[in-house]
Protein backbone atom coordinates (compact mmCIF):
# COMPACT_ATOMS: atom_id res chain seq x y z
CA UNK A 1 0.00 0.00 0.00
CA UNK A 2 1.25 3.44 -0.87
CA UNK A 3 0.40 6.23 1.56
CA UNK A 4 -0.85 9.65 0.59
CA UNK A 5 0.69 12.50 2.52
CA UNK A 6 -2.56 13.01 4.45
CA UNK A 7 -2.75 9.33 5.40
CA UNK A 8 0.92 9.37 6.40
CA UNK A 9 0.38 12.42 8.60
CA UNK A 10 -2.61 10.72 10.22
CA UNK A 11 -0.55 7.63 11.02
CA UNK A 12 2.28 9.78 12.37
CA UNK A 13 -0.19 11.69 14.57
CA UNK A 14 -1.44 8.35 15.87
CA UNK A 15 2.18 7.46 16.63
CA UNK A 16 2.71 10.77 18.43
CA UNK A 17 -0.38 10.18 20.55
CA UNK A 18 0.82 6.66 21.29
CA UNK A 19 4.22 8.00 22.34
CA UNK A 20 2.62 10.62 24.57
CA UNK A 21 0.68 7.88 26.36
CA UNK A 22 3.83 5.88 27.16
CA UNK A 23 5.75 7.32 30.08
CA UNK A 24 8.69 5.05 29.32
CA UNK A 25 9.16 6.33 25.74
CA UNK A 26 8.03 9.95 25.75
CA UNK A 27 11.05 11.20 27.77
CA UNK A 28 13.38 9.26 25.47
CA UNK A 29 11.74 10.87 22.42
CA UNK A 30 11.88 14.33 23.96
CA UNK A 31 15.52 13.86 24.94
CA UNK A 32 16.47 12.57 21.50
CA UNK A 33 14.77 15.44 19.71
CA UNK A 34 15.40 18.18 22.25
CA UNK A 35 11.74 19.14 22.07
CA UNK A 36 9.74 20.32 25.06
CA UNK A 37 6.22 19.33 26.03
CA UNK A 38 4.66 22.54 24.72
CA UNK A 39 6.54 22.08 21.45
CA UNK A 40 4.86 18.69 20.92
CA UNK A 41 1.47 20.33 20.43
CA UNK A 42 2.87 23.17 18.36
CA UNK A 43 4.70 20.83 15.97
CA UNK A 44 1.97 18.22 15.64
CA UNK A 45 0.89 19.75 12.32
CA UNK A 46 4.44 19.95 10.95
CA UNK A 47 5.04 17.17 8.38
CA UNK A 48 8.81 17.30 8.98
CA UNK A 49 8.28 16.75 12.71
CA UNK A 50 5.81 13.94 12.06
CA UNK A 51 8.41 12.23 9.89
CA UNK A 52 10.77 12.48 12.85
CA UNK A 53 8.20 10.79 15.07
CA UNK A 54 8.12 7.81 12.72
CA UNK A 55 11.92 7.84 12.38
CA UNK A 56 12.22 7.68 16.17
CA UNK A 57 9.82 4.76 16.52
CA UNK A 58 11.54 2.85 13.74
CA UNK A 59 14.90 3.11 15.51
CA UNK A 60 13.98 0.16 17.69
CA UNK A 61 12.17 -2.97 16.53
CA UNK A 62 10.54 -3.41 19.93
CA UNK A 63 9.08 0.11 19.85
CA UNK A 64 7.64 -0.17 16.38
CA UNK A 65 6.22 -3.60 17.12
CA UNK A 66 4.58 -2.32 20.32
CA UNK A 67 3.08 0.61 18.45
CA UNK A 68 1.78 -1.58 15.64
CA UNK A 69 0.42 -4.22 18.03
CA UNK A 70 -1.26 -1.63 20.25
CA UNK A 71 -2.85 0.26 17.35
CA UNK A 72 -3.60 -2.62 14.99
CA UNK A 73 -1.26 -1.14 12.41
CA UNK A 74 0.49 -3.45 9.91
CA UNK A 75 4.21 -3.70 10.64
CA UNK A 76 5.18 -2.26 7.27
CA UNK A 77 2.83 0.74 7.47
CA UNK A 78 5.10 3.12 9.44
CA UNK A 79 7.91 2.79 6.89
CA UNK A 80 5.48 3.29 4.03
CA UNK A 81 3.98 6.31 5.73
CA UNK A 82 7.46 7.70 6.42
CA UNK A 83 8.26 7.53 2.72
CA UNK A 84 5.31 9.83 2.01
CA UNK A 85 6.51 12.55 4.38
CA UNK A 86 9.28 15.11 3.76
CA UNK A 87 12.73 13.55 3.90
CA UNK A 88 11.35 10.04 3.72
CA UNK A 89 12.33 9.17 0.18
CA UNK A 90 14.75 6.30 -0.01
CA UNK A 91 18.19 7.22 -1.23
CA UNK A 92 19.36 5.57 -4.42
CA UNK A 93 23.11 5.75 -4.82
CA UNK A 94 23.29 4.34 -8.32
Amino acid sequence: MSYTRDAAETLALTALGWLAAHDDLLPVFMGATGIGESDLRQNAANPDFLGGVLDFLMMDDAWIMRFCDDTGTPYDAPAQARAALPGGAQMHWT
